[in-house]
């Protein structure tokens, strides 16, 4: 019995994860970029929390306050790069089987419900209206209000991969 609760409580700590994601264009000369400009970000979730105009203010201040911090100025007017972002969720079910009964003939399914939250930063290059950074940041939680507390970490860890290094 302690076996299989502790299999339980590894399956739901591996469930509950923040996950990075960065694609680049390898062309891209990053060492020009100089100054962004913010767009309008979308949210997609149907929880309050997390779909709401404090959301969208509080990710569009922390883009903007990891960009300063990485040289990056913002701009009124023509910039060298657009910031757009995207952030939706979706509720997931986890189902795990383990060996049960007697002699482990058995199986037991333990179903997991938790919130996946999916924060999209992408940065386009004006000259060549071209994508030429993406971080997609996922984050599982039990509940959509624990993702909106984890949003500035989420853009935190994402901006800290920017610019990307080189292969």
């Amino acid at each position: 019995m302690k076996l299989l609760m502790l299999l339980c409580l590894l399956a739901v700590g591996q469930t509950y994860a923040q996950k990075v994601d960065i694609e680049a264009d390898e062309s891209a000369d990053f060492s020009k970029y100089r100054t962004f400009r913010m767009g309008e970000g979308q949210l997609k979730s149907k929880s309050p929390s997390l779909n709401s105009d404090l959301t969208r203010r509080k990710i569009d201040t922390e883009i903007r306050k990891r960009l300063i911090e990485k040289g990056l100025s913002e701009a009124t007017g023509q910039a060298d790069l657009n910031v757009q972002f995207r952030l939706g969720s979706a509720r997931r079910n986890e189902v795990d089987a383990f060996p049960a009964g007697r002699y482990g003939r058995a199986t037991r399914r333990v179903v997991t419900q938790y919130t996946e939250g999916t924060l999209i930063i992408d940065l386009r290059d004006t000259s060549r209206r071209e994508l030429v950074w993406r971080a997609v940041v996922v984050e599982d939680k039990s509940d959509p209000a624990k993702i909106a507390d984890r949003l500035d970490e989420m853009v935190k860890k994402a901006i800290e991969k920017y610019p990307p290094k080189k292969k």
